[in-house]
């Protein structure tokens, strides 16, 4: 037999959830008629499968160590080498300065990635854990570099993740673009993804299947060919910068997917998006994370980027 002491990493979620992770070589029917015939339990007693977790329970599992480990598939990564910067860490949180050119998620031919470094960094290994994986929260395009946010807890990605969603945290980009813009504005169109192209669509009204989005555009510095922005992403979708400036006819240096070739010729010198997320500015944290609320972050910019900002605007 098995006890399991519930921590903050496994509250607040149906027990069948927590054991389809700790058993996840296990199928669904094995999980239910074990919690059925009372091979598992909770607190020694009988568990319905949406029965939810709290701090301190116990889950008895009455299986032998060899059933257990069976039923256990050990997830395990090479090391990668650690290309980002830490910006920002405590015991709940990492901020990492993402270098341009690498995947915030593995791709399917699993090439490095953003989180399999952090993991890495972090020197985590699922042996030593129930069911949490340390995660990221918001994720960059492979060739935008700057500011990702990585849970250590199941507290701090839930939490981060709803002031995500209810817009709490808030996002700004460093951009460089084509032409001259001169005002500040607030754009609100909607936003459609074609799966097949994997390119996005601005639309000024909504149908079915778009979303809406909202960017705040900040011209910083201007000459008469490019204009520095800052841009703040009031909803975060696919591709929302790149395609909402080149939709107005601004689009940004070294952008390759959204550029019309034909009437923009740019020798910028950039092989990728000139796009940085440059800095964070963190809210909608509670109790035990409320330590994180007004804190602003920041990170450097990309040398290459650096450098095309100096001759460009002497910035």
């Amino acid at each position: 037999m098995r006890e399991i002491k519930v921590t903050n990493n496994e509250s607040g979620q149906r027990i069948d959830r927590f054991l389809k992770k700790y058993l996840n070589k296990a199928n669904n029917s094995f999980i239910y008629k074990m919690l059925r015939k009372k091979n598992i339990k909770l607190n020694n007693k009988k568990a319905l499968p949406e029965t939810m977790l709290k701090i301190d329970d116990m889950i008895q599992i009455y299986f032998t160590d060899e059933t257990i480990e069976k039923f256990r598939e050990n997830k395990s990564y090479k090391g990668e080498i650690i290309n980002f910067q830490v910006v920002y860490e405590d015991k709940n949180i990492l901020v990492v300065n993402k270098p341009q050119g690498i995947n915030t998620q593995p791709d399917a031919i699993g090439k490095s990635s953003l989180i399999g470094e952090i993991l890495t960094y972090l020197n985590y290994n699922n042996n030593e854990n129930l069911t949490f994986t340390p995660a990221v929260c918001n994720r960059l395009d492979k060739n935008t570099s700057g500011l990702v946010i990585a849970a250590k807890n199941y507290d701090t990605l839930k939490q981060a993740n709803r002031a995500i969603r209810e817009r709490k945290i808030k996002k700004y980009y460093l951009t460089v673009v084509h032409g001259e813009l001169n005002e500040s504005i607030i754009i609100e169109r909607y936003l459609i993804k074609n799966k097949n192209t994997n390119k996005v669509q601005i639309l000024s009204s909504n149908i079915k299947g778009s979303k809406k989005i909202i960017t705040k555009i900040e011209p910083l510095k201007k000459n008469n060919k490019y204009t520095m922005l800052e841009v703040q992403l009031i909803t975060g979708r696919t591709h929302q910068i790149r395609a909402q400036l080149a939709e107005m006819g601004y689009p940004l240096i070294g952008e390759k997917k959204y550029t019309n070739k034909n009437k923009i010729n740019d020798n910028s010198g950039m092989k990728y998006q000139f796009l940085h997320a440059y800095k964070l500015r963190l809210d909608g944290f509670e109790k035990d994370l409320e330590y994180l609320n007004g804190k602003t972050i920041r990170c450097d910019i990309p040398n290459k980027h650096k450098q095309f900002l100096k001759e460009m605007f002497k910035y």
